[in-house]
């Protein structure tokens, strides 16, 4: 008993650590061109702790929280209006509403909105905030057998309870921000001279070779590096978030689908395996890989966000394990 307090002690502080690196992205993001120009323009002239840096920072966390807030949602509904919608007929489409409302009630939240989309990848992803809350169904997760379907449909459920789903969505622009510019820093500084010998060649067959690269590749690496510096600050908190709200509220909703039933937790396993393995990933839209049941995300994202190459690995040994999640 005592180690299973200890337990959740741990678990709610990782998560609480995790909420706050998440809620300080934005933060940061609006606070590093606005402190320093309210620090210049406000009272007190260039005083670092002045009223006017302060009122800057006042400011920074009201539009960053804020405007983030308001734009998750919008950004998550109009990516997924952006998606094949699968044409299903009145019975299949009446048939997953009603088994997500079974489920939900189950688990003890109200049903959200269910879209169901033409995807190769088996996954669902649960979102929530002011417009309420949207399951997104991959036909293929559809495909899968009932209890495995309905396993992974009560995990992102499970997820909408603890509202893992309505952090992820309110921070979502600010963190696509961040992956974004690690993503042109890794490029920049990988960035190589490709041209072969052959390449050349053929160049000149075409009439064209330029006597020098008109950018060295050296520039291209100095660039990302001073992106890379100028990002560290805001990637930090971000890459936390990612470790403990996103993995870690999967693991936690892992815990609790198994300890619904033996099949559930079976089920949940194969939908683990199947999702993880199965060819479809890069049919899976990279906006909603925080808020699936299974990341999608390819090595070079999963390397930029600080993220375990192994999540799914580990998640399939705790699941199959012999000792009771």
């Amino acid at each position: 008993m005592a180690s299973r307090r200890d337990g959740t002690r741990d678990r709610r502080g990782r998560r609480a650590v995790g909420t706050l690196a998440y809620l300080s992205l934005p933060v940061l993001l609006v606070a590093l061109p606005l402190v320093p120009l309210a620090a210049l323009i406000g009272p007190g002239g260039l005083g670092v702790a002045g009223p006017g840096a302060v009122g800057g920072l006042v400011a920074a966390i009201v539009v960053g929280l804020g405007g983030s807030a308001l734009l998750g949602p919008v950004l998550v509904d109009r990516r997924i209006a952006g998606l094949p919608e699968a044409e299903l007929d009145d019975r299949p489409a009446d048939f997953v509403a009603d088994r997500v409302s079974a489920i939900a009630d189950e688990v003890g939240v109200d049903a959200p909105a269910v879209t169901v989309v033409r995807a190769d990848a088996a996954n669902v992803a649960v979102a929530d905030g002011y417009r309420g809350s949207r399951l997104v169904v991959s036909t293929r997760l559809l495909s899968l057998p009932e209890a495995d379907r309905d396993a992974a449909l009560r995990h992102a459920l499970v997820r909408l309870r603890t509202r893992d789903p309505l952090l992820v969505t309110a921070v979502l622009p600010a963190v696509a921000v961040v992956e974004t510019i690690a993503l042109l820093a890794t490029l920049l500084v990988g960035r190589r001279d490709e041209r072969t010998t052959g390449d050349r060649r053929v160049n000149r067959i075409h009439g064209y070779e330029p006597d020098r690269d008109r950018v060295p590749s050296w520039a291209y690496t100095v660039a990302g590096i001073l992106c890379w510096v100028l990002l560290f600050p805001a990637w930090v908190p971000a890459t936390v978030g990612d470790r403990l709200t996103v993995a870690g509220g999967r693991r936690h909703a892992d815990a609790a689908v198994a300890r619904a039933g033996t099949d559930e937790r079976t089920g949940l396993g194969n939908a683990v395996s199947f999702a993880s393995d199965a060819a479809g990933a890069a049919d899976w839209p990279p906006l909603l890989d925080r808020l699936s049941f299974v990341s999608m995300a390819d090595s070079e994202t999963g390397r930029v966000r600080g993220t375990s190459r192994q999540e799914a690995r580990i998640r399939l040994a705790q699941l199959r394990s012999k000792r009771a999640l």
